[in-house]
């Protein structure tokens, strides 16, 4: 057995690196890509600097696990910027801006106002009369901000 493996060369981790990749074609969605690579870069190492066997898998384990951390932390931090740039199926963040009438008076701190079909918990750093138009600021969570609306006219 340990014959064969010291006669694996160059062209044998370049081959090796095309079948993943060819594998990787064929929809395993992305979990032989970086393994794929990774023996494509063993294989031309390999080929400019002799190695021994036990030093090419090392190399092949060190290139597999650093390529796929580098593409998970670019992917994580992709998906990061898109979630907190996305509306879309986050109601919190929809509410941003709404203004609403209140029912009833709102003391200072946190309470619950009425937002469409739903009750939401609530801050504000003021106490807020009945019948005021409150605007949503933020949200925090699931607490929304709310200040009061210089602008008595409009109603949503």
């Amino acid at each position: 057995m340990f014959e064969l493996l010291e006669q694996i060369n160059h062209w044998h981790w370049l081959s090796f690196g095309l079948a993943l990749l060819a594998v990787e074609i064929f929809g395993a969605a992305g979990y032989f890509l970086w393994l794929g690579i990774s023996a494509l870069i063993v294989g031309v190492v390999l080929s400019l600097i002799p190695m021994s066997w036990q030093l090419q898998w090392i190399s092949f384990t060190c290139f597999s696990l650093l390529t796929t951390w580098l593409w998970w932390r670019r992917q994580f931090k992709a998906d990061t910027e898109n979630d907190d740039s996305r509306d879309l199926n986050q109601k919190q963040k929809q509410l941003i801006g709404q203004r609403i009438r209140l029912e009833e008076d709102f003391l200072a701190g946190k309470g619950r106002i009425k937002v469409g079909d739903t009750t939401w918990t609530a801050e504000a750093a003021h106490n807020i009369a009945a019948g005021k138009l409150v605007e949503v600021t933020n949200v925090n969570g699931i607490i929304l901000t709310i200040s009061e609306c210089g602008n008595e006219n409009s109603d949503s």
